[in-house]
Parts: C-alpha cells; structure tokens; sequence
C-alpha cells in the first residue's frame, strides 16, 4: 500500500526531505535527508543535488510505499505547473526560470510519466504543517509567520490557505506592504534588524544570533528588539482583527529570539483588546515537510489547486 508521501522543504542554500504517514497523520524522522546547495548553481547542479537528496529518503521507506511528492518552494513559481519563475537580480534559482521541474525530477528519479509531484509556496506550507501537527491545530482561523532573510506568511482558515478578499492581502502574502520607509520585509527581517544596529552604532554584526547575545549588556540591542515586537503587533493588529485570527504562530530564524521581543508584541496586542494566542514553531522547517507532504492527499489538493494559481 502506498501510504507514505516525500515532503520536500527548498531553502536558500539547502533542500530537506523526509517521509510523512497521511492516513496516521505520523511525521517520521527517520527518513530525513538533507543536503547544501549553491542556488547559484547550474540547473543540472541543483537538480543533481536535488535527486540525491529526495533517493536518500525514497531508500529509506522503499518506492513502492510512496504515493507523491510535495514541494514547499519560494517564489515566483507557477503552482499549479511547477514552473520555476525565478528570474534577473541574481535571483535564488534564477538558472531554473522556465524549467518543468516535474517532468525533469520524474526523468532523473526513474518515475512514471502520472507520479504526482506538486507544489506549494514555502510559508503556506509551514501554515498548513502547522495547523495539521502543530501549534495551530484545532484552530478555524490562524496567521503563521516566518521571520529570517524575509518575512513569510499564510493565513489559513478551515485548514485552506486565504489568498484573496478583503480580510487578507493579496496573495495572503505581507511582506510586500509598505511599512515605515520600505516594506514589510525591509524592517520585520534580519537585514532590517541588523542595518538599524548599524545606524545607530556604526557597527556590523553577523547575524541576529550576535544581536541576541548582546542584549545583555547593549542597550541598542535591547531597544531593538523592543522596537521589533510592538512595530509588529502594530503592524499584524488589523489583519489578525479583519481574518478573526485564533492563533499567530511564529517560525523561521529570528523565532528563536522570541523571548526578547514577544512579551512586547503580546503586550502591544492586549492593550488593544486583540486576544490572540501566539506561539513559537516546535516543528520549525519539519511543518514545511509536513505541508508540502499533504498535497499528496488528492482530495485536499483538487479544493487547494485554484488556490494555487494565486499564489
């Protein structure tokens, strides 16, 4: 019986896969596989890296248990086709624009010409991991976030993505929305935190990682971080309040800085009588696994596949 589904997380310089059971509703970590990537690379470089990696767990449950694959992949990407889109600006990927990646995995695995491979946007994946085996599980209406090089999000409600109306953005995506002097991704990030450490000490750091540990004894560092969760919670107050938001759920590399700036955006939202549960991702990169996995599951992919086109 083919119960097993690959679930695949494509990062910035790595791809990780592992095995997730649908009908047991089971991740299983002992078919993880991953491995560093150059996005720079040539197609045949990353797909040949890509191959290796997704062998690797194929090996580990045998072919004849695994039903699909599924892909949480950045953008720009066609969904619905899994056409790359990335193109110019030394783009992650860009020597993939315009390649079937379904057709060239299918050809590199030794897959038949019908085996499902899908695809789906990364923080939308991590929303869906989430609310199926995380900390939004048993929530109607959550909002997750992913926060590191930019900031992801996915507004889900009854387990399908939102990607249009008047309660969300376009596309469910924010970081494009003006904020302060650029976007939403130039300030809630870690190039947004680190270049304001830069302006107000003149200094260079390497990562948040380096900020955190500052916070000790470095005032800049502590108001920071301060700044970050109140501007949020100012930020995320009238989409958690439009979309009746149940919980917010927090991933991505600077989640591990919550507790330097979570109570702040808790604060900020209950003094403005928005009661909402927030929460830290346990699962971190495995609920894009588990996300990506789901569309396996041909019955919720036929009610996500218009959804997909909007993304």
């Amino acid at each position: 019986m083919k119960k097993l589904a690959i679930g695949i997380d494509i990062g910035g310089s790595h791809i990780s896969c592992a095995a997730c059971n649908i009908d047991k509703k089971k991740y299983l970590p002992e078919t993880f596989s991953e491995k560093d990537l150059d996005n720079q690379g040539t197609s045949d470089e990353i797909f040949n890296v890509w191959r290796r990696t997704i062998q690797s767990t194929i090996n580990k449950v045998g072919m004849g248990k695994v039903s699909g694959i599924g892909f949480a992949m950045p953008g720009p990407f066609d969904y619905v086709n899994g056409i790359a889109m990335f193109k110019g600006n030394n783009k992650k990927y860009e020597n993939l624009y315009g390649i079937d990646v379904p057709a060239v995995l299918r050809k590199a695995l030794s897959l038949p010409s019908d085996f499902p491979i899908r695809f789906i946007n990364d923080a939308t994946a991590f929303a869906i991991g989430e609310d199926w085996m995380g900390k939004a599980c048993g929530t109607a209406n959550s909002l997750s976030i992913t926060l590191g090089t930019g900031f992801g999000s996915a507004f889900l409600s009854n387990r399908m993505p939102i990607t249009s109306g008047e309660n969300v953005p376009e596309t469910g995506a924010v970081w494009h929305l003006p904020f302060e002097t650029g976007n939403v991704d130039d300030y809630f990030s870690t190039r947004g935190l680190l270049n304001r450490y830069v302006e107000r000490t003149g200094k260079q750091l390497s990562g948040v990682k380096e900020l955190a540990q500052l916070t000790t004894n470095d005032a800049v560092a502590q108001e920071l971080f301060v700044d970050f969760g109140h501007k949020m919670g100012v930020f995320l107050k009238p989409w958690i309040e439009k979309s009746k938001i149940e919980v917010l759920v927090i991933g991505g590399n600077i989640s591990n800085a919550f507790g330097l700036f979570g109570k702040h955006l808790q604060n900020y939202l209950s003094e403005n009588s928005v009661k909402i549960r927030i929460e830290v991702s346990e699962l971190k990169e495995t609920a894009s696994m588990i996300g990506s996995s789901i569309l396996t599951d041909d019955i919720y992919y036929e009610q996500l596949k218009p959804i997909l086109a909007t993304m």
